[in-house]
């Protein structure tokens, strides 16, 4: 199953996915899904009555193997939230395709999510943002070379999704209140996100800057594509953990992102915290209907 032409009926297979999750967690049914990326995993640890089922239980989502993924769908409360999180994502540059990488987001769809939050740990390539910041995705830049969408459409999808504001606008307003709210100092630009594994070199990063890149990392775009495809709001928030090549001396390093995830994690989870109760707000009065 990798390509476009031999993929699963995708409609049927989130179906499927939603089903095993829903007779895990009867009667649940979630407002907010999260996706948390490198190292983020932690905030899954504030949901209460929280039902945890591994990626392998659940058809259609592809295994982890990227340190600080741990591969679990978590539903539960997230301060008094119902809520959907998903504890690492299967990257493209591990093998998968982009429609078997976006996939967790049809099935969170299928459960009935009315807005998705989406978290990445990300370079900086805007170097008045430093390591360890955060940044509340405006835009992106889909640099992959691959779509979720390319293939028959999806009963369901649109078939020519708009882009014009894929990072939802009253969302984003959601993100600068939050920000205030937990006194978290909060950028706001545009993530590039390439296909990986390798960094990107120095001529790379010069590169997305001219391009207007403020942040680059290796997933989140295939996401926020299907979410859009289907509907569903997003915003997004990513860590900063180091600079890009060029702009810093330190060598760029794995270690190093876990290392600024770990402590940058109580302002990010004090962060999506206060976003997820404001974005449940405004759904409750009408955002996503």
């Amino acid at each position: 199953m990798s390509t476009a032409e031999n993929r699963p009926d995708l409609r049927a297979l989130a179906a499927q996915a939603a089903a095993t999750l829903s007779r895990r967690a009867p009667g649940f049914r979630p407002r907010i899904g999260i996706v948390l990326g490198s190292g983020l995993g932690g905030l899954a640890e504030r949901f209460t009555d929280a039902v945890t089922v591994p990626y392998a239980l659940v058809p259609g989502f592809a295994a982890t193997s990227v340190q600080g993924h741990a591969g679990q769908v978590v539903l539960g409360t997230l301060d008094g939230v119902p809520a959907v999180a998903l504890r690492g994502r299967a990257h493209m540059y591990e093998g998968h395709p982009a429609w078997a990488s976006a996939f967790p987001v049809r099935a969170l769809h299928a459960l009935g999510i009315r807005a998705l939050f989406l978290s990445n740990a990300a370079g900086t390539v805007n170097p008045s943002y430093a390591p360890g910041e955060l940044m509340a995705i405006r835009d992106h830049l889909n640099l992959t070379g691959r779509n979720p969408l390319v293939g028959p459409v999806v009963p369901g999808d649109a078939r020519f999704p708009d882009m014009t504001a894929v990072w939802d606008p009253e969302l984003l307003a959601v993100l600068r209140e939050a920000a205030e709210e937990s006194e978290v100092r909060l950028h706001e630009g545009v993530y590039a996100g390439l296909l990986g594994p390798s960094f990107e070199t120095p001529s790379e990063i010069r590169m997305l800057e001219r391009l207007g890149a403020d942040a680059v990392g290796m997933s989140t775009v295939a996401e926020a594509i299907t979410a859009r495809a289907l509907g569903v709001p997003c915003f997004g928030v990513s860590c900063l953990t180091n600079y890009g090549a060029g702009i810093g001396a330190t060598p760029l390093d794995h270690a190093e992102v876990m290392e600024v995830t770990e402590r940058v994690a109580d302002r990010f989870q004090a962060l999506v915290l206060a976003a997820v109760r404001r974005a449940d707000r405004r759904l409750t009065d009408g955002l996503g209907d």
